[in-house]
This record gives structure tokens, C-alpha cells and sequence, in this order.
């Protein structure tokens, strides 16, 4: 068997045993995704407009106004990003315009 064949493998049997509940050996890092995140408070720190924010992050316009304005909250990955974007703004920014670039 080839070697990325083995890391393959050997990944595949980390996932299942994982699954199973078998943790020895492996790191678990855990974080903290918070239930809430206050858009319009993230976004008028940022000093930016909704059509700005949006189109700087990668969110649609109807997406940001809807969390503004009550009618939806951000599912777990969007609060994840929007965490991220309120402690670290400029990184994701860097990082996703290297990744346009890329």
C-alpha cells in the first residue's frame, strides 16, 4: 500500500474510533461558540455599511439585514465566523482576499 494510501487509512480508523467513543491518543480541542452574536454591534464597530460587511465577509445583504433586525439568528457557522471577525477582523480579512488571489 502506497504511504498516502496508509495516512488514509490511518485517518478513517482515527475517525471511527472517535466516533466509537476512543479518545486515547488524540488531542480534542473544545471551543466556545457562543449562542448569540450581536451583529449590528460587530459591523458599526467595524465602521461599515450592511452592504459592506456583507460583501466584505461573504455574507448576503438579506442575511445581515434579517440578523439585524431579529427576524433570523446567525446558524453555528456563521457565528463562528462572526466571532472570529469580531475579535480578529483584519485576519479574515487577509485571509480571504489571499484566498481570491490564490
Amino acid at each position: 500500500m502506497s504511504t498516502l494510501g496508509k495516512q488514509i487509512l490511518a485517518g478513517l480508523t482515527d475517525a471511527r474510533d472517535f466516533a466509537q467513543g476512543r479518545t486515547a491518543g488524540q488531542r480534542i480541542h473544545r471551543v466556545a461558540v457562543p449562542e448569540q452574536v450581536d451583529v449590528r454591534r460587530i459591523r458599526t464597530y467595524l465602521q461599515m455599511t450592511q452592504s459592506e460587511f456583507a460583501t466584505t465577509f461573504g455574507f448576503s445583504l438579506s442575511s445581515v439585514r434579517n440578523w439585524e433586525q431579529g427576524k433570523r439568528v446567525p446558524e453555528g457557522p456563521a457565528r463562528v465566523l462572526l466571532t472570529v471577525i469580531a475579535r480578529e477582523p483584519t485576519a479574515v480579512v487577509r485571509a480571504l482576499r489571499s484566498k481570491a488571489a490564490a
